[in-house]
């Protein structure tokens, strides 16, 4: 079975390193055209150049998608450019410090969830009209480990990511007869460039650490942009309301 996403028009958030570079690498290679939409002008910048380099077609959007009004760009640039939206993988995310909730800075809460659980809301909203004018939508969340257990994070990303997982089952529930699938991956450690800065002696990371050494072989973003790319094609048309565990095995440990 064909992915069936050639001249499809996809946005990718985070798309500007690591698994949203990835992902936008791979649905280009589809013959996708994408939007590629990060908060870092140049690694933006780099990934169209790179999908450009490759006979691909795509355009940056820079800014921070927690505001309405970079959000309400992306999807106008998606249909002035290539005439609607087709897939939309919201990807862009940051880590918290691996605060326990007693100890959780009203600032830290606030942005973590902005970023990883309302940004993803604003645009898939935006995105709806679009996605259902396709008739054959696909929406790809990406969630994470943290989605799935109370173990692999700080308080304020795995409240964030379990309500990414809570928002996907929604999604795919309310407009799965209206020719939208919504799905998520469940990222394990993968190799990306997101540092967080933890005090390893304070009470979450001293909670944690006996836990992360279940992690297991630590994926490529590759790998991750592949379930992206499965998720949102032709290939998986029956799937829908999934979250998919791409972690070597640490969710089943």
């Amino acid at each position: 079975m064909t992915t069936g996403l050639n001249g499809r028009t996809v946005i990718v958030t985070g798309a500007g390193s690591g698994i949203g570079k990835a992902a936008a690498l791979a649905f280009a290679t589809e013959g996708a055209r994408v939007v590629v939409a990060d908060l870092n002008a140049d690694g933006a910048a780099t990934t169209v150049k790179e999908i450009g380099a490759a006979g691909g077609a795509a355009v940056a959007v820079v800014g921070d998608l927690s505001e309405q009004a970079v959000v309400d760009q992306v999807v106008t640039t998606a249909q002035e450019r290539f005439g609607g939206v087709d897939v939309l993988v919201n990807n862009a995310g940051i880590m918290d410090s691996m605060s326990a909730a007693g100890d959780v800075s009203d600032a830290e809460w606030e942005r973590v969830i902005r970023i990883n659980l309302t940004a993803p809301f604003l645009l898939t909203r935006a995105a709806l009209p679009h996605l259902l004018a396709s008739g054959n939508g696909a929406v790809v969340n990406t969630a994470s480990e943290a989605g799935l257990r109370g173990s692999a994070a700080g308080a304020a990303y795995t409240a964030s990511k379990h309500g990414i997982v809570g928002l996907t089952k929604s999604l795919a529930v309310t407009y799965r007869n209206q020719g939208i699938r919504v799905n998520a991956i469940a990222p394990g450690g993968t190799r990306t460039g997101m540092t967080p800065e933890i005090d390893r002696q304070a009470a979450g990371p001293t909670a944690l650490a006996p836990y992360m050494g279940n992690i297991g072989r630590v994926a490529e973003p590759e790998e991750q942009a592949a379930a992206i790319v499965f998720l949102a094609s032709d290939a998986a048309g029956n799937i829908n309301g999934v979250v998919l565990a791409v972690d070597n095995g640490w969710s089943a440990v």
